[in-house]
């Protein structure tokens, strides 16, 4: 090999440096202008991937030297990035199912008798995929959202009916406690058959079976939650939230008609 010297003859490379051979990397990896080393794999069975994750963090975290750092990249960075935003999405749905009842009402108090029906089912979710040793991965985040219609649907079918009872002159607390009554076998019916709809998830094998039973246990959890624990305290969130609405209506009613009548004081005044 030749190299053109500074008065432009050309010169062998042995006559100013030493060549050696010696080994390499084909190819020198780089990820974000950073030396790198890829690594590819996937979960064990019987694990989903968030706990793969999850544990390769660990890993990193308790093995690498200064200097040295885990990024994730493709669908294992999507995957983080889809996590993030999970409290958001979860959020956005809670608002929403909030001003639609709060429109089908017309009152912005007798929605959260709904809403709070929702803590009960993400209670049921955590422990149904704790007490099976899963992961709190994307799927179960899914079935989450799922659940905020779901413990909604069973909180709807109680309020709706108590409000309809209590326009006919019945207390709150005996409107409350007539709806429970009525409602809760058809609330059994419908969650019962939801619950063997989803089963085949939670217990289903082969490829894929880890995100299937994260998305189906978290769902039959939040289910049975729902149904059987918050049906309970469903009644007295309404009773509470429309005696609030109502003393705020009164309220209100009170204040309008003490303007309404300063307004006429002040159009006649006295001799």
């Amino acid at each position: 090999m030749y190299v053109k010297s500074s008065s432009g003859t050309m010169v062998p490379l042995t006559a100013v440096a030493r060549v050696e051979e010696t080994t390499g990397p084909d190819v020198v990896e780089r990820f974000n202008l950073f030396p790198s080393a890829r690594l590819f794999g996937g979960p064990a069975p019987g694990y989903s991937s968030g706990q793969a994750l999850a544990t390769m963090e660990q890993l990193a975290a308790a093995n690498l030297p200064d200097g040295y750092q885990l990024a994730w990249s493709g669908q294992s960075f999507q995957e983080k990035t889809s996590g993030q935003n999970t409290v958001a999405t979860f959020g956005l749905a809670v608002l929403m199912v909030f001003l639609i009842l709060a429109a089908q009402y017309e009152r912005l108090t007798l929605p959260f008798a709904v809403i709070l029906a929702v803590p009960f089912a993400v209670f049921g979710a955590y422990l149904a995929t704790w007490a099976r040793g899963l992961y709190a991965d994307l799927y179960l985040q899914i079935g989450l959202v799922t659940l905020v219609g779901l413990a909604a649907k069973n909180a709807i079918l109680i309020v709706e009916f108590a409000a309809h009872i209590h326009k006919d002159g019945k207390s709150h607390i005996d409107a409350a406690m007539d709806a429970a009554r009525l409602r809760f076998r058809p609330i059994v019916m419908t969650s019962l058959a939801f619950v063997l709809g989803v089963l085949p998830l939670a217990v289903s094998t082969g490829a894929g079976a880890a995100s299937r039973h994260s998305i189906g246990t978290g769902v039959i959890g939040g289910m049975l939650a729902a149904t059987f624990i918050a049906v309970l305290f469903i009644p007295l969130f309404y009773v509470w939230c429309d005696e609030i609405g109502e003393k705020f209506r009164n309220l209100s009613a009170a204040r309008a008609a003490s303007r309404v009548t300063s307004t006429a004081d002040r159009s006649h005044p006295g001799p």
